[in-house]
């Protein structure tokens, strides 16, 4: 979203998290929002738009502006402040911020959903902790006595163009034998 004179005003022409006044600020809608509504975004200067981008939070000193921040009465500043603090936990004065300030029971659900649908996404792994993707061959890391099919698939098995099995990060599906068998991820490694 470009940046437009409604944001303009309400930012003054300046970074809403750090203040900074330069030329190049540009609209950020704060996830999982979409930038269909000035009141998802918050106006960004370069800076402090590659560091969220980045999720680089390591220049603690520049996030210091988050204590003035946080204290926007514009609801998406309040949930990107909180949810940077969050970032910066260990950090005594980001606690502190967060702890002193009284935020909207709806802000601080937007400030958290991001992180909860990331952590609701299934990721599948095999035996070594390599992320598989449908698709991908594998290669059995042990001897599997296929139930129902009255074989057994030996150690060292290729197992070609894979499908994973969308609610179980612990199974996949493949075809052994020219049987489709589910295949528990700890009994595979990611063939390359």
């Amino acid at each position: 979203m470009a940046l437009n004179t409604t944001l303009k005003e309400r930012s003054n022409n300046s970074c809403e998290l750090c203040s900074n006044e330069t030329l190049e600020l540009q609209a950020y809608a704060v996830p999982p929002k979409s930038n269909d509504s000035a009141e998802n975004v918050v106006v960004l200067c370069s800076d402090c738009h590659d560091q969220i981008a980045k999720s680089d939070y390591t220049n603690v000193n520049h996030w210091r502006c988050l204590t003035g921040s946080i204290w926007s009465e514009v609801p998406a500043v309040q949930a990107l402040s909180y949810k940077i603090l969050g970032k910066l936990a260990g950090e005594a004065w980001a606690t502190e911020a967060i702890e002193s300030v009284y935020l909207d029971e709806s802000v601080i659900d937007w400030a958290n959903a991001e992180d909860e649908l990331e952590a609701s996404k299934v990721v599948h792994k095999d035996s070594y902790g390599v992320v598989l993707e449908t698709g991908d061959n594998v290669i059995l890391t042990q001897n599997l006595n296929v139930k129902g099919a009255n074989f057994i698939a030996p150690k060292g098995t290729m197992v070609r163009k894979i499908r994973l099995v969308p609610d179980n990060a612990e199974q996949i599906e493949g075809k052994i034998e020219g049987d489709t068998i589910v295949i528990l991820t700890k009994y595979v490694k990611k063939s390359v």
